[in-house]
């Protein structure tokens, strides 16, 4: 049965940590790095540290958008041996050990391969959530979309500066659960500031949908955190977490509560 919009579990996480006073907090690590077992202790760390949802990627062997460290990061998972099968196995240790909504990042190509509604399927069985993909536009996506909605899969498009009020209305209304709110063009990484057009395009973005936005690309600080939830409903964080787990557990546990004083509001 299509899922409905309300039914959207990271949507009613997202609208909850709002409605809290705090906004939420997303937390991006890869599957597979430093290698499986790590990866997932490491996912479940972060839910204990106050991260509210979890964007898990799949290691690519193209990843045209990642910057230095989440390629550095996926390449080793790829040498320990990620297969797409291990996604799912992380996905439904996680999600049981945690109980927090975990969305899966990955480019469209392995989707593909895999077979759109069989990736689906196995995903829901796992108890994901769904995906952000950040190569498909919802222009190209009718198969995608279809299976989402048989299996009951948020689906999470990219917003980007650049893109017209048509692309930005498209966007909005294909995705379920939030939409990404790309903060700056160029690769991920973390950056000393958040671009100044994300505060934008989330003005942009408010005019043509009620549904959630979280920014993401950049992020590193608490108080960049802060900042973003000033205007979005939550802050996407990801090179920074990857940097800290290549220190170890306990530097991802500190960097996580860093950013989780950033959720707070006044």
């Amino acid at each position: 049965m299509p899922q409905d919009v309300a039914a959207s579990r990271v949507e009613a996480r997202i609208r909850a940590e709002n409605a809290s006073g705090a906004g939420a907090l997303v937390g991006y690590l890869p599957i597979g790095y430093p290698d499986l077992s790590t990866s997932i202790e490491a996912a479940i760390t972060l839910t204990q540290h106050g991260v509210d949802l979890l964007e898990l990627g799949l290691p690519y062997s193209d990843p045209v958008i990642d910057g230095p460290t989440i390629q550095a990061a996926t390449t080793r998972a790829l040498e320990q041996g990620f297969r797409l099968r291990h996604a799912f196995e992380a996905v439904r240790e996680i999600t049981s050990a945690s109980g927090a909504p975990v969305l899966c990042m990955t480019y469209y190509n392995p989707v593909l391969s895999y077979g759109v509604d069989r990736f689906a399927g196995a995903l829901a069985e796992a108890g994901g959530a769904g995906l952000i993909t950040p190569d498909l536009v919802p222009d190209e996506a009718a198969e995608w979309i279809a299976a989402s909605d048989a299996h009951g899969l948020d689906r999470v498009f990219l917003a980007a500066p650049t893109s017209g009020e048509a692309r930005l209305r498209r966007a909005a209304a294909s995705s379920r659960g939030f939409t990404y709110v790309v903060s700056t063009m160029g690769i991920t990484g973390a950056r000393a500031d958040v671009d100044g057009a994300a505060r934008t395009l989330v003005d942009r973005l408010r005019a043509v949908t009620d549904r959630p936005l979280a920014v993401g690309i950049g992020i590193s600080t608490g108080a960049q955190v802060a900042e973003v939830l000033t205007y979005a409903d939550g802050a996407i964080v990801g090179s920074h977490l990857v940097s800290a787990l290549g220190r170890g557990l306990g530097a991802l546990a500190d960097a996580a509560d860093a950013l989780a004083e950033g959720t707070a509001r006044a």
